[in-house]
């Protein structure tokens, strides 16, 4: 089928959840994706920053292909492999504590809104989110999320959350009651335009959760795993959150999200309290544990900081050819540029040019690059996008 076939196959049975699509992607290679017309991109988005090691990494690949001719699926009735093995892998390079295992990002933050209250104190049950949030699309989620655009129209929401202004540890304070049971941040907010944590923000509100007795849930699903040049974004702060939330990066683009709690908190889940049917099954695991021993093994986290500051520079100069260009902001392979008007049309005159980015907020072109990604890669990107910008 070429596109066109695609298009109208989808427009006539799909929902309209996601706008206008003028193409359809059939294959991947590393970097690289084809549409089904032939036509080759060079993907700086990684499928929203969740295919980390490229598209169809051989090991990968090797790795579910086996595990497909071997078992697919079983419910959590009973003990996984590879589930076990994963949750081994993150503990021992995330902090002592345990794992639960979701399908999604979304998923796995609804489970850590349950857990931190099911861990608290009676009578606590609030919790504060960021300005400029991003959780998930679930009810509960979405009700965490900072953005109303998003809320309009499926009123009401559920109760207990409550919003301080990011970066501003006095804002949170004010938001704190005796009913907080905890506070989710992203350490990099990833939908908003790409803006970083403050180091003295995060050692702060590490200090205030401990003197209030408030669990800290770091939301790492998009800029963990390595994106931020370190394999948790929590690391660049020197303070260990109570909980964090992965995905996307884990799975190589197998469904599959994980909670990780410290000891002190999981044993607020006991049998019953939580579930997922396909949560961790073994095809998932399996690539999800492939993907985690790649990234150790080749380091590529430090391969993500070394690739992140050689692109960064290389936009900065186009910064100073390009006065609409505001800012440069990012860490590691998770950057944006933020521009002076609405940045959906470069988005398509970069895709028309082979280069895949998207818009985070209206005016924020934002670039999440594989972690295999080289400066030739990079030098590719960043010429289609001047040459696009001195067109404008």
């Amino acid at each position: 089928m070429k596109t066109a076939e695609i298009v109208k196959l989808s427009k006539r049975y799909i929902m309209n959840t996601y706008g206008e699509r003028s193409i359809a992607l059939v294959k991947g290679k590393g970097a690289y994706v084809w549409d089904a017309d032939g036509k080759k991109y060079l993907d700086f988005l990684s499928g929203i920053a969740v295919n980390a090691l490229g598209h169809c990494h051989p090991e990968i690949v090797e790795a579910v292909k086996k595990q497909v001719s071997t078992l697919i699926h079983v419910s959590n009735l009973y003990h996984i492999k590879q589930q076990a093995e994963l949750a081994e892998l993150l503990i021992k390079h995330s902090f002592k504590g345990k794992c639960f295992f979701c399908n999604s990002g979304a998923e796995a933050n609804e489970a850590a809104i349950k857990l931190a209250r099911k861990a608290t104190e009676p009578g606590k049950s609030e919790i504060i989110t960021m300005t400029g949030s991003f959780h998930g699309r679930t009810l509960a989620t979405i009700t965490a999320t900072d953005n109303i655009k998003y809320q309009k129209g499926i009123e009401p929401l559920p109760g207990g959350f409550k919003r301080a202004v990011f970066n501003d540890i006095g804002s949170v304070k004010k938001c704190i009651s005796d009913k907080t049971c905890a506070i989710m941040i992203e350490p990099v907010q990833g939908e908003s335009g790409i803006y970083i944590a403050k180091k003295d923000f995060m050692i702060e509100l590490r200090k205030l959760c401990d003197e209030r007795k408030i669990f800290l849930i770091f939301d790492e699903i998009q800029c963990g795993l390595g994106r931020t040049g370190k394999l948790f974004a929590y690391e660049h702060y020197n303070i260990e959150p109570d909980m964090i939330t992965l995905a996307k990066s884990l799975g190589s683009g197998l469904p599959i999200g994980a909670l990780i709690a410290k000891d002190k908190t999981n044993s607020g889940f006991e049998p019953g309290d939580h579930a997922s049917t396909f949560g961790g099954n073994p095809l998932c695991c399996a690539a999800a544990l492939t993907t985690l021993k790649i990234i150790l093994k080749n380091n590529f986290s430090q391969h993500a900081w070394k690739m992140g500051a050689y692109f960064k520079n290389k936009l900065e100069a186009l910064k100073k050819k390009y006065s609409f260009i505001r800012e440069i902001r990012g860490i590691g392979l998770m950057i944006g540029v933020e521009l002076d008007f609405e940045c959906k049309e470069i988005v398509e005159k970069c895709q028309k040019a082979g280069l895949l980015i998207n818009c985070a907020s209206d005016n924020v072109l934002r670039f999440l690059p594989p972690f295999i990604v080289s400066e030739k890669d990079i030098d590719k990107a960043v010429n289609i996008l001047k040459f696009k910008l001195r067109r404008l």
